[in-house]
């Protein structure tokens, strides 16, 4: 997530796209990724919304603690607190909103510059243009609340402005929250079906489907690649092309998720985090000898082959060693 502005960061520590010094860093990194490899980086641009001026997550003692000092106003489509100790955001007017959609234009043009192959719209977890969306954040009265067309007013201005300033030829997607995990007054399922629709028609590419963070009443249901389904739901019943993400964390279940036609593509945070060399563990898992290496790595990748295959084998070993005993038995 990179900030649109300085008053659009959930925190002091979040990364932005505003000032001529993000763009000359932003760069620099794209520049390093494009001579280096055959990799493409997109940049996910966003505002915090009602979500912002906190504190760094490891620095506060309750989720989204509010700074205690050198804090900003927020601004939300209306004058909602996500919880009841966070800043009471102001209700947008107009004029927020030109400014707003302003911000994600140049954002998007300096990232352009700075070499992005791909942006992509935060219109989720609970952040400004997901705060539209929902209608347990937005109670407006005017043409940007109400019904689901009203809601959605104000992203798709956002988004179309975007559209208009990026290359025909380069990728958008837009993040969006499949439900809100509060019963039946909130977004689901069918709802992010119909969600999805609108943005296809608007000329989104593709659809990064999380869920949740919404809201503070929120009742998630974790688990194994617990968002995939939406996805899924999406991809088929919307005809759009999906991004799952969510809890997945084995190349066996990215590959079994894209095989039976669930998703489109599949997106990593944490098990990236964790393990930065996880797409080259995961070609010497399968053998996939095609997959390029860092030249700086190349010395490691015929070990990494052979201890991958010693490792594919032992547990084919045990898993029939252990077919045989159940059968004993």
């Amino acid at each position: 997530m990179t900030d649109v502005s300085a008053e659009g960061r959930i925190t002091p520590g979040c990364a932005g796209m505003y000032r001529t010094e993000h763009l000359a860093a932003w760069k620099r990194i794209f520049d390093f990724i494009h001579r280096h490899s055959n990799a493409r980086i997109a940049m996910q641009l966003a505002h915090a919304g009602r979500k912002g001026s906190c504190k760094r997550p490891w620095e506060g003692s309750r989720d989204d603690d509010p700074l205690d000092q050198d804090g900003w106003e927020v601004i939300a489509p209306s004058a909602l607190p996500f919880r009841p100790w966070s800043p009471v955001p102001r209700a947008m007017r107009r004029t927020d909103m030109d400014k707003v959609r302003d911000d994600f234009v140049a954002a998007a043009a300096m990232a352009l510059e700075a070499g992005a192959d791909m942006v992509e719209i935060h219109m989720a977890h609970g952040y400004l243009l997901s705060g539209f969306i929902s209608p347990l954040s937005n109670r407006r009265d005017d043409a940007y609340g109400g019904d689901r067309a009203g809601r959605m007013r104000f992203p798709l201005e956002v988004f179309d402005a975007v559209r208009a300033r990026w290359p025909a030829e380069r990728p958008m997607s837009v993040r969006i929250s499949a439900t809100d995990w509060v019963g039946d007054d909130g977004i689901d399922g069918d709802d992010a079906v119909k969600i999805a629709a609108m943005l296809k028609d608007h000329g989104c590419d593709i659809v990064d489907v999380s869920a949740g963070q919404t809201s503070a009443d929120a009742e998630p249901v974790y688990g194994r690649m617990f968002q995939t389904p939406f996805a899924d739901r999406i991809r088929h019943r919307a005809n759009m092309p999906t991004m799952a993400v969510g809890n997945i964390t084995s190349a066996d279940q990215i590959n079994t998720i894209i095989a039976a036609g669930r998703a489109d593509l599949c997106a990593l945070a944490r098990p990236h985090l964790t393990d930065p060399h996880f797409t080259l563990r995961a070609s010497a898992h399968y053998q996939y000898a095609d997959q390029p290496w860092p030249p700086q790595y190349l010395a490691a990748r015929a070990q990494a082959m052979r201890e991958a295959e010693k490792a594919r084998l032992m547990a084919l070993d045990l898993r029939r060693a252990a077919k045989s005993h159940f059968r004993d038995i």
